[in-house]
Formats: structure tokens, C-alpha cells, sequence
């Protein structure tokens, strides 16, 4: 595993959200990172599908992680806006493909796509990351 990937591994590990979602790491490579999960009766709505909130925290630890995997181990981030367009119901397992679109010293701008296990696309997301001292 490179530094990086155990980076970002030992942050994942201290999310108390991802833990309680049963999410996991997939992939950790340059400026993009993949985490998924199943949709359980814990994480769904009323209608038996994966909760928007659980959708958008796949999709914003996903890109906030892809940003990570870029910047000085010295630095964390912090999402300063994400906005979700919900494109089909949450269902299965979901994976969470977030990416750097444009890296920058103060901002960085990401992406985020989260599909189920058909490949149904459930979810685009875009967003801001703002590198912080940790």
C-alpha cells in the first residue's frame, strides 16, 4: 500500500458515519477513490431504498477523499459545498466513485458518482474542498 493509500485508509477508519453505514474502502489512487456500501434497513427510507443522506455521505467521503490523495500529508479538507442530483432509487450495494476535477491550493473542485450494483447511475454530485492544517 503506498503512503497515500495508508493515509487515507487510517483517516477512513476514524469516520464514525462510514463505520455505521458499513461502508468500506475500495480503491485509492491518484485523485480518485471509491467506497461502498449495502443498503440495509438501517440506511433506508420508508420505501425501503437507500436514504438520500446515506447517498450523499458516500458521494461527499468519496470526493473528499479523492481530494486528500492530492495535497501535503500536513493538510486535510473540509467540504465547503456539495450539492447531489438523485437520479434513480438507492438500491443493493452502492459505490461511490469520487474524483478531483480541477486540484488548486485553496480550492478544489470534485465530483462524485455513486451506482448500484447494476450499474444503475443513482447519483452525480459536484463540489468544493478547502485544504486546512491538520
Amino acid at each position: 500500500m503506498t503512503p497515500t493509500a495508508s493515509r487515507i485508509a487510517d483517516s477512513f477508519a476514524l469516520q464514525g458515519m462510514m463505520r455505521t453505514f458499513g461502508a468500506v474502502l475500495e480503491h485509492v489512487g491518484d485523485g480518485v477513490v471509491r467506497i461502498a456500501c449495502d443498503v440495509t434497513p438501517a440506511t433506508s427510507q420508508q420505501h425501503g431504498h437507500g436514504h438520500a443522506g446515506l447517498t450523499f455521505s458516500l458521494a461527499d467521503s468519496a470526493a473528499g477523499y479523492a481530494a486528500l490523495t492530492l495535497i501535503d500529508p500536513e493538510f486535510e479538507v473540509v467540504t465547503s459545498e456539495f450539492r447531489i442530483s438523485l437520479l434513480a432509487p438507492a438500491r443493493g450495494r452502492l459505490v461511490a466513485e469520487g474524483r478531483v476535477i480541477r486540484p488548486g491550493r485553496r480550492l478544489i473542485a470534485v465530483a462524485a458518482d455513486v451506482l448500484g450494483p447494476d450499474g444503475t447511475h443513482v447519483a452525480t454530485a459536484l463540489g468544493t474542498m478547502v485544504p486546512v492544517r491538520s
